[in-house]
This record gives structure tokens, sequence and C-alpha cells, in this order.
């Protein structure tokens, strides 16, 4: 069973643990004893690890740092990952499950797999009633996201998800000796419309089919959107996701005293020569709300607005449709053109 589809109480050896650090740095750990993991706030043994409880508080040797160890789930891992592609992360991700309907049971296809932020968070939602075909063209990402999959429990047998190594733009979708019939499907490639003609082949003929692709220039969704017109996909849609996180925090006020006591250390400092500086005991990291400092509880934005990341083109196709319409490349550059030049137009008028 995936790490990220159930809950465990405490930590054991080979564990994936997410060691929160700050708010912005959360390293991924598989618990190895022997091994050890060093931040600016000290060392963490991974023998210690074992059988805290997730979500334990772990001080460093010194005693004067900590860190969380935290469960893994889709959201934190998104946060953690190692980067081998842009990634979608867990706004873009939330909106993108809404509009496709996805639910336990529900049938994906994924493509490309890119560092896997989307495919965790997918094969949550399907559950172990559902299915997930995810596709990678690029040899190396599709054999760290195999593995990856793997060590996390989501890739084998008799588990929802299935990874291929295929540029589905060229060769389709088609797997051998496997049926295929999506419920629905996301395409994050850079030429999504040469792969929009393949899709009638793997998807269900019985219900209505949701499609979502994820682009970062304009150009590449006029183009998609005449390949969908051509291939009798309907009410065709594009958002954009532009968020800030606000946050409800505690933060410590510092009384005068300890601010003169500050200054005076960095003049103390100062009368030593070079080279003989004074070397101060490590301080305590303090914990936020520990008992015995004041503390006042604020509200905290994000000092920039997290803006754009790619356009999210959504679209329909009701049952039958897809019989017998469009092909491959037809009228999709003289689609293309009007496409453009209505939205010239819509410009020039609004300007």
């Amino acid at each position: 069973m995936s790490v990220f589809g159930g809950y465990k109480k405490t930590i054991s050896e080979g564990d994936l643990v997410l060691a929160w650090v700050t708010r912005d740095n959360i390293q991924p750990v598989i618990v190895t004893p022997g091994k050890i993991l060093n931040n600016r706030f000290g060392s963490y043994h991974h023998s210690d690890m074992l059988n805290l409880r997730y979500g334990s508080q772990m001080l460093s040797k010194t005693g004067h740092g900590f860190i969380h160890l935290l469960h893994p789930t889709p959201e934190l891992w998104t946060l953690s990952l190692p980067h081998r592609t842009q990634i979608l992360y867990t706004p873009d991700i939330a909106f993108v499950t809404s509009m496709l309907a996805l639910k336990p049971g529900s049938k994906m296809i994924e493509s490309g797999t890119g560092s896997g932020s989307f495919t965790h968070a997918l094969v949550r939602t399907v559950g172990g009633t559902g299915k997930v075909w995810t596709y990678e063209y690029h040899e190396r990402r599709f054999e760290a996201a195999k593995e990856e999959f793997i060590e996390h429990g989501m890739l084998g047998e008799g588990l929802p998800l299935t990874i291929t190594h295929r540029d589905v733009c060229k060769e389709g979708f088609d797997i051998e000796g496997e049926t295929l019939d999506a419920h629905a499907a996301f395409l994050d490639l850079p030429a999504p419309w040469e792969a929009i003609p393949h899709l009638s082949r793997v998807i269900s003929k019985k219900r209505q089919i949701r499609l979502c692709c994820f682009s970062p220039c304009i150009e590449q969704v006029q183009r998609t959107l005449a390949a969908l017109r051509a291939n009798g996909w309907s009410d065709l849609q594009m958002f954009e996701i532009v968020h800030r996180n606000w946050e409800s925090r505690q933060t410590l006020i510092t009384p005068l005293s300890s601010a003169v006591d500050r200054l005076r250390e960095v003049r103390d400092k100062r009368r030593f020569p070079p080279g003989e500086a004074r070397r101060d005991p490590p301080k305590k990291r303090v914990k936020e709300g520990e008992e015995g400092y004041d503390w006042r509880a604020v509200s905290v934005g994000e000092k920039e607005v997290k803006g754009h990341t790619s356009y999210l083109t959504f679209a329909v196709m009701a049952p039958g449709e897809h019989e017998g319409v469009g092909g491959e490349g037809e009228d999709v550059e003289e689609h293309a053109g009007d496409i453009a030049a209505a939205a010239a137009k819509a410009a020039d008028e609004a300007a």
C-alpha cells in the first residue's frame, strides 16, 4: 500500500519521513540506521527516529535545534520533491482535480509524468479501485519517476499506477495487452495538439470524458483549441490560477532590553582583533508558541502573489462524439489562424 494513501503512527526502518526544518524547507528522508541528517539547526541521527510517532518534534544532538518528522502526503511531497521539471503545485492540482470530477474509482491518463507531483495526488484520489496511466517521453525522467513510485509503494502488481516510456504525440497511448477506457486525461506536453487525436482510442465510449491541457504559452493554447474543435471536443474553457497564501502565526515580541543587549554584543565583538573574534555558544532554537516567551497572534501573507504557472484549458467529450470525428492534424492550422485573428480583434476592441 502506498504511504501516500494510508497512515501509520510510528516510524520504522525504511520509511519515508518528511523532515520539516522551516516553513520553506522540507527534506525527504528514507530512515536508514547509521545515516545522519545535518542542517543549520544541528545533526539528527536516523536511528533516533525509529519508533517515534509521525508528527513528533525531534531535538538535535546538542538540544539547541529541532525538526518535525511528518507523515508523507501528496501536498507535502509537492513542497519537498526533487525537481526534474516544472511541477504542478497544490492550487493547480486541486482545481484540475475538481474540474475533471476525479474521485475514487476514476480512470485517468496523465502525460507527461515529469517530477511526479500530480501523479502522487492522482493515485491518492482514484484509490485502490481506480487507475492512473502516466506517460513520460524522457528516458532519464522516466527511470527516476519509476524508481520513486516503487519506493513509495505506488507501482507494482495490483496497484493502481502504470508508467510508460512513450512519446504519445507520435505513438499514441495504447499499451500492449491492456485495454484503456479512461474517464479523464491531463496533458502537460509541449505540443498537446499532436496527442489529442490519439485520445479517441483510449477513452471510455460510455460516459462523458473530461480533458485538461497545461500550457505555459498562449500560442500553445490557440493550437490546442483548434485541435480540440477538430476532434469533437466541446465546452472549451481556459483558466489561469493566481494565488497568495495567508497564514495565522505567532510572532515573538522582543523587549527593548533584549535589543539593547544585542547592540552591546555587536559592539563588544568589534573590539576583538581580526582572527580573534569571540565565539558565542550556540543559541537554543525557540519553537513558535513556546512557553516562557511573549507571543502575539498575527496574520501573515506571502510577500509576492504567486502568478502564472500555465494556462489550464478544459474540454468535454460527450459519449459517442469521438467516433469518426476529426483526425490527426485535420484543419488544425486553419482553426489556429481563426482563433489568433479573433484574439487579436478582441484585444484591439479592449484597447
